[in-house]
């Protein structure tokens, strides 16, 4: 045992120190079709793995430009490898030495010398690959999709000299569509996937998941292709099983002054004053059923103070404070949930002030008289004469009066107002005061203040 296993050290060695510029032409007399040659890794310490279509069809390795005809030997191996190998009969015509009958599934060190070349033939007879139907895993998770496939395609297996199992890929093919999330337009988009796969497994997993029903197309495997014998077969329709969700929000009242404190860095979003008309937005994928909008007082939603059950949300936000907003899509039994973006929307406390003066000239400088305000949700305004006759009424603050009655601008002088409001805070405003209305008009080349 200790002498097989030094052996087998002393042709690795050899092997790993050998010089690349050492090559020998391998031909396989006989293969009706194409040997296809693999390089693996440097590890196995093999050169080549040739993969035949079916051993028995070949009558004879030849092995050209050996160096040494006096001094050449093969040896073969199995699963123990190099280290159980055991010599080849071989016959040497010239420079090219001949090995009858080859075995398939077996490993060959070539010794040349003081050179060696190893390499591993793959007989493909009795590992053909085939697809007789493609279906559904019966269970699914919510971050992967499982496929499976009737068939034949197990494993190729080669062994290194060490012994060690390697696996030469068929690279099948599992093609189908899914969704995926388009920033610039702020869609999902249907597109073609291909996986590619070692060998057949039951199941084979696909991540992420399938987003959109779909049909799946199994080809392979790279053998049979090459040799213009490949394999293809399609699905039925397989049902979406992945979740996914993106979120949009838009706050459709946005005053100007309000806009630079609208986005925050983060992302996440200011309402300012109220009321805050916002609405909101989830884009889902196909097995998204089940639909959500949360409103939370916490950004953890331990508190969910409201839910709506709709796909897009219009909410006014109309009360001081801060508040959290998410959409949650799940699949039909609420196995599977994604979540979207976290919205924050602060309300701020509010705020009225009011004018005493303005100047409905049409110059277009204070032409309207307007309140000052923040966070209002309701909102009152009457404007009398100094004789107590209403003038004028409105009932939104982002309103005001351009100092007409029925049509006509009225005289310069003093008009009184009337104000009840209440804030998003809960605090109420009851405000009355006079308004003076001044004319202006040019005198020559100047513009001077003159009533009238």
């Amino acid at each position: 045992m200790k002498n097989k296993e030094f052996i087998l050290l002393m042709i690795l060695a050899a092997f790993l120190s050998a010089t690349e510029s050492y090559a020998l032409d391998i031909e396989f007399s006989g293969s009706r079709h194409t040997v296809i040659k693999d390089k693996p890794e440097a590890s196995t310490g093999l050169n080549d793995v040739f993969t035949i279509y079916d051993i028995k069809e070949v009558s004879f390795i030849s092995i050209g430009n050996i160096i040494a005809p006096s001094d050449f030997r093969v040896l073969i191996y199995s699963n123990l490898g190099g280290g159980y190998a055991i010599e080849q009969p071989v016959s040497i015509t010239g420079t090219t030495a001949f090995i009858h009958n080859p075995k398939g599934d077996m490993g060959y060190i070539v010794e040349d010398g003081g050179n060696r070349y190893c390499f591993w033939v793959v007989d493909y007879a009795g590992k053909h690959f085939d697809i007789s139907s493609i279906e559904a895993y019966p269970e699914q998770d919510c971050d992967m999709t499982k496929i499976t496939v009737i068939g034949s395609g197990d494993q190729i297996r080669y062994y290194s000299v060490s012994g060690r199992q390697c696996t030469l890929s068929r690279n099948i093919e599992l093609s189908y569509n899914t969704l995926e999330w388009d920033n610039e337009n702020n869609c999902y988009s249907l597109v073609e996937k291909t996986d590619g796969f070692e060998y057949l497994q039951t199941p084979l997993t696909l991540r992420p998941p399938f987003y959109c029903n779909t049909t799946v197309t199994v080809s392979g495997d790279r053998f049979l292709k090459t040799w213009g014998l490949g394999k293809t077969l399609e699905s039925s329709i397989i049902e979406a099983n992945g979740i996914d969700v993106n979120t949009e929000a838009v706050q459709t009242n946005l005053a100007p002054d309000d806009a630079s404190n609208m986005i925050k860095s983060d992302g996440t979003m200011l309402g300012g004053s109220a009321p805050a008309d916002f609405t909101f937005y989830a884009y889902v994928t196909d097995a998204v059923l089940h639909n959500e909008w949360q409103i939370a007082d916490d950004p953890e939603f331990e508190y969910v103070r409201y839910r709506f059950n709709e796909r897009d949300l219009t909410y006014t936000f109309d009360q001081e404070g801060k508040f959290y907003v998410r959409f949650i899509g799940s699949n039909a039994d609420g196995s599977c949930e994604a979540t979207g973006e976290t919205y924050e929307i602060g309300i701020g406390a509010s705020d009225l002030r009011i004018p005493n003066v303005f100047s409905p000239d049409g110059d277009g400088v204070n032409d309207t008289w307007k309140v000052g305000y923040r966070s209002l949700v309701e909102f009152k305004c009457w404007i009398f004469d100094r004789n107590g006759h209403q003038l004028f009424y409105f009932d939104r603050p982002e309103l005001g009066w351009d100092g007409k009655h029925h049509g006509k601008t009225v005289s310069p002088g003093v008009y009184y107002y009337v104000i009840e409001a209440k804030g998003a805070d809960g605090k109420k405003y009851k405000k009355g005061g006079d308004i003076n209305i001044l004319r202006y008009r040019k005198i020559g080349n100047s513009s001077g203040a003159s009533g009238e």
